[in-house]
């Protein structure tokens, strides 16, 4: 069980921590423990109430008539809400509490359970991406500890790699893609995430993963005939333009099919798209969701 103060509380929920002490004076809706020093701290039953009613307060619902509900009320409530909304902001917020608590094995339950559910594919189009970004908010705002995000990145990034090991079906038609990530690229989860869709509709892929020489692809690319290319510009300080990049890949072979993404792309996708050479082979992914639907009608 974790212990928590309300600056944790208030970088876990969003909640500013005057809006907190509100909450428990004027409608009681939360009561922190006290240590035997007398400093007021929060158990994770405190951080999941709270998140259950930063969620329906967030969907409309006033204070005011919060507080009139009880716990269990709160708790079915907000399930409710998140369904009505397609939305799995609860789901979300357990596997936040798991990495707070850097509990793997509860980490592991919620996400299995909708592993079961939706199938691999929906449970990181639907649960691991948005819980993603809500911790990378997290992080970039200093509310979570690097280690944090780390441990939860790592657990997801496993779960993409077997998820891929046990894709065996290859179509007769098969269309080869290569994936890689920049010099100075190193997050590879979407990529990973990538090589399992493109496998998964029975696709040939060829993997080089983060931090990939770009000076190679030239004999690269004589040796794998590859039909597509497909690589993700996150940081902004990377090592290598992405204008320059997909010149230099078409100065190889101006036939091959390049596939982009990332915040640096999309960012700055209509500049890219107007200065690039070949901007019938070039297209930009704005959601996951699109690359899926490529690979399943090429």
């Amino acid at each position: 069980m974790g212990n928590y103060y309300i600056k944790d509380l208030e970088s876990i929920t969003g909640i500013k921590a005057h809006t907190i002490r509100i909450w428990e004076q004027r409608y009681r809706l939360i009561s922190p423990k006290r240590t035997q020093t007398n400093i007021r701290y929060y158990d994770d039953e405190d951080v999941k109430l709270l998140l259950n009613i930063a969620l329906l307060n967030k969907k409309g619902l006033k204070i005011s008539k919060i507080a009139n509900l009880t716990l269990p009320q709160i708790h079915s409530e907000a399930l409710n809400s998140c369904k009505e909304c397609n939305e799995n902001d609860d789901l979300i917020n357990s596997l936040i509490l798991a990495t707070y608590n850097l509990n793997e094995a509860d980490f592991n339950k919620v996400f299995a359970e909708y592993i079961f559910k939706e199938g691999f594919e929906n449970a990181m189009l639907k649960l691991g991406f948005p819980f993603l970004q809500r911790i990378g908010d997290l992080w970039v705002s200093d509310a979570i500890h690097p280690a944090l995000e780390h441990f939860a990145s790592n657990i997801i990034r496993n779960k993409l790699q077997i998820a891929i090991s046990t894709q065996t079906y290859r179509r007769t038609d098969a269309k080869k893609f290569l994936l890689f990530l920049a010099p100075g690229e190193m997050h590879e989860i979407s990529l990973l995430f990538a090589n399992f869709v493109i496998s998964s509709a029975g696709h040939e892929v060829l993997y080089l993963g983060q931090n990939t020489p770009v000076n190679d692809f030239e004999s690269i690319l004589s040796i794998f005939k590859a039909d597509y290319v497909l690589s993700i510009f996150t940081n902004c300080k990377a090592d290598i333009d992405p204008l320059k990049f997909v010149n230099e890949i078409h100065s190889y072979q101006p036939e091959i099919k390049i596939l982009l993404s990332g915040f640096q792309i999309l960012s700055n996708k209509d500049k890219l798209m107007e200065s690039v050479d070949n901007k019938e082979n070039v297209s930009i992914l704005n959601t996951p969701h699109e690359l899926s639907a490529i690979v399943r009608n090429v």
